[in-house]
């Protein structure tokens, strides 16, 4: 888990360096970005499904109450974001149309921050709640 978050962190690091009007211009660039973007969405798809296979059923099924309740909330908070990037996906990067828009890069901008955000709620509750548990060890 703690891998697959320093990775999309890099990521995504990147991507905001490389999404400027003057580097999108250029179509390699504009491409390599749209490649980038697509390799990002599905390693946070991936992240997701590993966390609904090996941690949450544990903890749905778990004695304690607060890890229940957490592994929930989690949940819950991850719908909104997987119809965010569904929409995302339809509307920018399905066609591969490399001709990014100040919309575009907003977005995406916003995309990131979504992303980077449940990283910092993994990172700071979930993940230090589990181990605490001991929960962690059985889960990843």
């Amino acid at each position: 888990m703690k891998g697959s978050h320093t990775d999309m962190q890099q990521i995504i690091s990147d991507l905001r360096a490389m999404m400027t009007r003057e580097q999108l211009s250029i179509r390699p660039n504009a491409m390599t970005t749209h490649k980038m973007i697509c390799d990002l969405a599905e390693m946070m798809k991936g992240h997701m499904s590993d966390q609904d296979r090996g941690v949450y059923p544990d903890l749905l099924t778990h004695q304690d109450p607060k890890l229940k309740s957490m592994a929930w909330g989690f949940l819950n908070g991850q719908k909104p974001i997987r119809k965010q990037f569904e929409r995302y996906h339809n509307k920018w990067l399905k066609n591969c149309d490399f001709n990014f828009s100040d919309e575009f890069i907003a977005e995406t901008f916003e995309i990131f921050d979504m992303i980077e955000d449940r990283i910092q709620r993994e990172e700071t509750i979930l993940i230090p709640t589990l181990e605490k548990s001991g929960v962690f060890a059985q889960a990843v």
